[in-house]
């Protein structure tokens, strides 16, 4: 649909604009009166009624107000009551238009010699008037309780801190209540963990896709409370259930796992939509709350780290030492807590539809270059279909997006760019035989990000085995700390810590150390280098969990226990390859991906985690293959001192390094997106 852009009706409009500042380069929001005609507006002028010339003569500006008056971006439709709607107009805008036209005006001085000021008397005033009525301009919907003052952040922020003590009080000794309660083997619950916590990772992408295509992130998150607090509360109901109880439908173990995977949905759902949620809270074009923003996203992770370390050092206690039941109770009274603080908060939430799903646009690409194979390239790349100012409007969305630079990999994929006579009669830059350089570059983009999203699937496998075999190994060891008992899952806490120094050492001394050195720059390393940098810490702590797993060893043959104290090197190297790694990933991730692909390809970076879990499991099940005998049980046994878990640890670390070497190799020759507009 075309857009007829009209100034101001009174240059009074302009003046009182200049009391609101110009942000980021953009023009005051009373500049960016913009009217969207109705498609009766667009009919030629052969056909066009005396009724619409008028409105279109009352439309033109006076000579002074066209020459002061910059072409103004067209608003966002989400801050319409419709996307049906005939044009957008702010609803501030529209109210001092309408009180402007019912007063007096005085004559406006024209710039130009040769041109008469038109003289506003009150029959022009009374056109305009009812030319202005006649557009019928529909209000936003201006809640107060949406603006800078809300609270609805800091429920959000509740929130996170409570479902993630309830989803880390499920997860965090749950090998060891396999084990010990429900009498699994040390290989069949490692891997059974890995597998639910890899699923409970993979369940966003899907959360992600259900709440930008068709409920929205509002629905999308009390449907997954729905589901998390159902399967809390079987996995709960199972832990007072004797073991050995089963009936002719479901067994106590059954009824763990039915509620571990519900959880698991439940969790994604959540995961998946109540960061966007958070930040959609804030109104852009308030500076204060552009502020608040920012410093949003490192609250909401500081309220993710909030629960492991209230479920590591009082859940883990009250499961081992009072009662599971009561320590998994615990954590799902977190959940309904949080539940119940989300609904009472919903009138003040600011809530948004749902946008659409990328998807559609990467298989236009491959259909149009698939149509296209034939075609000869061009010789210059300038060539290639683009859309241009002109062409914006609503219709399509990747005509308003920034245009990402031409670059010269995946060939092939540009000739759905190729502007051929077939292509005349294409109205629109989005269609099946014709796409956009910049949608075919986010299309090159997915696929040179798929060699660094898969280095980090493997790095992942490695993190996991702090859900896993390190609390295996801890188990085995001296528990005692300074004549302080440390349940081994307790040290998921001090993971935690260490990654807040990870934060801190990164900040006030790696990066001054850097500046130091290189003085042409900050000294900060780029986000590519940073992951880097996790790969190798991650192999430094596997490598240190072989070495550790090697001393217990010698220890046990000479009739002794190493202390637990031993693995918290460990965990501080693992803490600093997740800092290094998985902050950068998302970082890089969120900054790479195109407009339309943010919340896509952030899901793509927790995705690693997912299959980095179920990857650590068929390692596992590799390694019982080839280790396990019938005269051995293989390195990972049930009784550890009889198996070989540091030849694990040793593979693991291996694994690690090649990852490191792979992923420099891929890093070294990547390509940056490049913004043109």
């Amino acid at each position: 649909m075309s857009s007829l852009r009209t100034p101001s009706p009174r240059p009074y409009i302009l003046l009182d604009a200049g009391d609101d500042k110009e942000r980021d380069g953009r023009p005051p929001l009373l500049r960016q009166l913009t009217y969207r005609s109705p498609r009766i507006l667009l009919a030629s002028p052969r056909s066009a009624s005396p009724r619409i010339d008028e409105v279109r003569q009352l439309a033109l500006p006076s000579p002074r107000i066209a020459e002061e008056t910059p072409q103004a971006p067209l608003l966002d439709d989400r801050r319409i009551t419709s996307r049906k709607a005939p044009f957008a107009l702010t609803y501030r805008s529209f109210k001092r238009t309408n009180s402007l036209l019912a007063s007096s005006s005085p004559r406006v001085a024209s710039t130009s010699p040769g041109i008469r000021s038109p003289r506003i008397d009150e029959e022009s005033l009374l056109s305009q008037r009812i030319a202005a009525e006649s557009l019928q301009a529909p209000p936003l919907l201006i809640d107060k309780k949406t603006t800078s003052s809300s609270k609805a952040p800091f429920v959000v922020l509740g929130f996170e801190c409570l479902e993630s003590t309830a989803f880390n009080g499920i997860s965090t000794n749950l090998v060891v209540y396999l084990e010990t309660v429900l009498h699994g083997s040390n290989l069949g619950s490692a891997s059974n963990v890995a597998t639910w916590f890899g699923t409970s990772y993979l369940t966003p992408i899907f959360g992600a896709i259900v709440a930008d295509t068709y409920w929205g992130n509002y629905n999308t998150i009390l449907v997954s409370l729905a589901v998390y607090l159902l399967g809390m509360l079987l996995v709960t109901f199972s832990a007072f259930l004797p073991p050995e109880v089963s009936s002719a439908f479901v067994s106590t173990k059954t009824l763990a796992f039915v509620g571990l995977y519900l959880v698991a949905i439940g969790s994604g759902g959540v995961r998946s939509s109540l960061l966007p949620f958070g930040a959609e809270q804030f109104d852009d074009t308030i500076a204060e709350d552009r502020e608040d923003k920012a410093s949003f996203f490192s609250w909401f992770y500081l309220c993710v780290d909030f629960g492991p370390i209230v479920s590591g050092l009082f859940i883990v206690w009250i499961q081992l030492n009072v009662s599971w039941g009561l320590g998994f109770a615990i954590a799902t009274a977190c959940i309904a807590l949080a539940c119940a603080a989300f609904l009472l908060a919903t009138p003040m939430y600011k809530r948004s539809m749902p946008t659409g799903t990328p998807l559609k646009s990467l298989c236009q690409v491959l259909v149009a270059a698939c149509r296209k194979a034939s075609l000869k390239m061009p010789s210059d790349a300038a060539l290639l279909y683009e859309a241009s100012d002109d062409d914006k409007d609503d219709s399509c969305f990747y005509q308003l997006a920034p245009r990402i630079a031409h670059t010269s990999e995946f060939r092939f994929l540009d000739k759905a760019a190729i502007f051929s006579d077939l292509d005349v009669a294409l109205v629109e830059g989005t269609s099946w035989k014709l796409c956009t350089v910049t949608q075919v570059e986010e299309l090159k983009i997915l696929l040179r990000l798929l060699p660094v999203w898969t280095t980090s699937i493997i790095f992942s496998a490695a993190y996991s085995q702090m859900n896993t075999t390190f609390i295996q190994q801890g188990s085995a060891m001296d528990m005692n700390i300074f004549s302080l008992s440390i349940p081994a899952a307790s040290l998921s806490s001090f993971e935690v810590l260490c990654v807040l120094a990870w934060v801190v050492l990164y900040g006030k001394v790696i990066v001054p150390v850097l500046s130091a050195f290189y003085s042409g720059g900050d000294g900060e390393p780029s986000q590519l280098q940073r992951m880097g940098a996790g790969r190798v810490l991650m192999a430094l702590s596997m490598a240190l969990a072989a070495v550790v797993e090697k001393s217990r060893l010698a220890s046990v043959a000479r009739g002794e226990l190493i202390g637990i104290a031993w693995q918290l090197p460990q965990y501080f190297f693992l803490a600093g390859g997740e800092v290094f790694c998985y902050i950068a990933q998302l970082e890089f991730f969120y900054g790479e991906a195109p407009d339309t692909m943010k919340s896509m390809c952030t899901s793509l970076a927790l995705l690693t985690i997912a299959l980095g879990s179920y990857l650590s499991s068929l390692i596992y099940a590799v390694i019982a293959l080839f280790t396990a005998t019938a005269d051995s049980p293989g390195w990972i046994a049930d009784d550890l001192n009889e198996g070989h878990l540091d030849y694990f640890f040793w593979i693991m670390a291996a694994i690690s390094t090649l990852n490191f070497l792979v992923y420099s190799a891929f890093a070294k020759n990547y390509k940056l997106k490049t913004v043109l507009s």
